[in-house]
């Protein structure tokens, strides 16, 4: 990795009215320096869109899924990470929470989990097109272009969630680090267990348990990228029965040890969570509560 790469990175909350619907609107302008490209991997999350300007990245899975160079790169939730290599760029991202995926996007989560997609050739992407199409301006004015995702959202012909209030019931259990078990899941959304799962595979894109084991998951892992410093025993999850069954999830959800990772550069990322931990309250989109602010207790 060069030494003189530059990321320039501003969170920018959405407005009070839009702020049920998404985790932050963010911008960066990307320098990788004499490298070329900065190569990270983004961790589990919600889904979301990134729009690009000059150039896109190069991004791919581990199912066997890639992109070269997408200018709109579309991504549902996640349990596994998503590798990218970076370019010279210019960038917006835009985050659902579950509510907002099930507000603006036609396609079940559970069908676009860990998928990417390039936004201008998918067909559930075309109505987002505009937006990517006319994002940009050519001075370079970030509010400006701030002004104009919040248009596009505010003005988006779309439909109100049928499961809205189990939607943000089961939300708001998720990122409660005390919640341990499916069952106390389905108590606190106050419903059958078989719906809590399909509202959950629906909306959230997983099942309750993965979705529960993927919140510990993150919870350590956002501790650790914000204090390296309390090494991974020290970042690991309560709920985490012993070491040995935290390195199998890390495992599951990152596809390597934590040794392994922590060994590794993550330009990127350690950027994006640190900025995000300082400004919006939560390290990662996975900690957001459903009002869009990051939680506190997390």
């Amino acid at each position: 990795m060069s030494p003189d790469y530059r990321i320039d990175l501003r969170f920018h909350p959405p407005p009070e009215d839009l702020r049920r619907y998404f985790t932050t609107f963010y911008s960066a302008e990307i320098d990788p320096g004499s490298n070329g490209t900065l190569r990270d991997s983004l961790h589990p999350e919600w889904g979301g869109m990134r729009f690009f300007t000059p150039v896109g990245p190069d991004s791919w899975t581990d199912g066997g899924q890639r992109l070269e160079g997408a200018l709109f790169v579309t991504q549902g939730p996640s349990s596994h990470p998503i590798h990218f290599s970076m370019p010279r760029t210019r960038m917006w991202g835009i985050g659902f929470l579950p509510l907002g995926w099930a507000k603006f996007i036609q396609l079940p989560a559970a069908e676009f989990a860990n998928q990417i997609c390039n936004g201008f050739t998918h067909p559930e992407c075309e109505p987002f097109r505009p937006l990517a199409t006319n994002l940009f301006d050519p001075d370079g004015d970030e509010q400006l272009e701030l002004a104009r995702i919040i248009a596009f959202f505010r003005e988006f012909k779309s439909r109100e969630p049928v499961d809205e209030k189990r939607i943000l019931a089961i939300h708001t259990a998720l990122v409660d680090p005390q919640l341990a078990t499916v069952q106390e899941l389905v108590d606190r959304v106050a419903a059958s267990q078989r719906t809590v799962e399909r509202i959950s595979h629906k909306h959230f894109g997983f099942s309750p348990k993965l979705l529960l084991r993927r919140q510990r998951f993150m919870r350590s892992l956002a501790q650790f990228m914000v204090d390296p410093s309390l090494k991974w025993i020290g970042a690991m999850d309560s709920h985490y029965h012993d070491q040995a069954q935290f390195v199998r999830d890390f495992r599951e959800f990152m596809g390597l040890s934590p040794r392994e990772y922590s060994s590794q550069p993550h330009p990127v990322l350690e950027r994006f969570t640190q900025e995000r931990n300082r400004v919006a309250g939560a390290a990662v989109q996975t900690l957001d509560r459903p009002s869009g602010v990051g939680d506190p207790a997390a």
